[in-house]
């Protein structure tokens, strides 16, 4: 299933139970907030090496897919009800992502895109 058909269902979903009214954006981008930290939750503790094999954790494997579900939910019908094109939102960032962060700079560090600039022009004047 494509994103907007999600989107079709999600909306009717929602009409079907009158919840359009409580679907603002600013209700729907403070639940996508509620929930990412939801999705937080059950890595709170966990070793990095632990969260790498969440599927040998089937309960808090089993929370993590539905907390992702839920950020989904809630993604997609902010999307819908700011009448944003979600497939070319992405691929307009992918763009800006690459221009920011060049593969000559960016492999192997997590440094920020102004960073990397200035770990540039350094590497230039040494």
């Amino acid at each position: 299933m494509n994103v907007r058909d999600l989107q079709i269902r999600l909306r009717e979903f929602a009409r079907a139970r009158d919840w359009e009214q409580f679907h603002s954006p600013k209700n729907l981008a403070a639940a996508l907030a509620v929930e990412a930290a939801e999705l937080l939750e059950p890595f709170q503790w966990m070793k990095e090496e632990e969260s790498r094999r969440l599927a040998e954790f089937p309960h808090d494997y089993q929370r993590v897919r539905e907390e992702i579900a839920d950020v989904q939910i809630y993604l997609l019908r902010l999307a819908d009800q700011l009448q944003i094109d979600l497939a070319e939102a992405v691929e307009q960032k992918l763009v800006r992502n690459a221009e920011k962060y060049p593969v000559d700079l960016s492999r192997g560090t997590s440094l920020k895109y102004d960073r990397l600039a200035q770990r540039s022009s350094s590497d230039s004047e040494a």
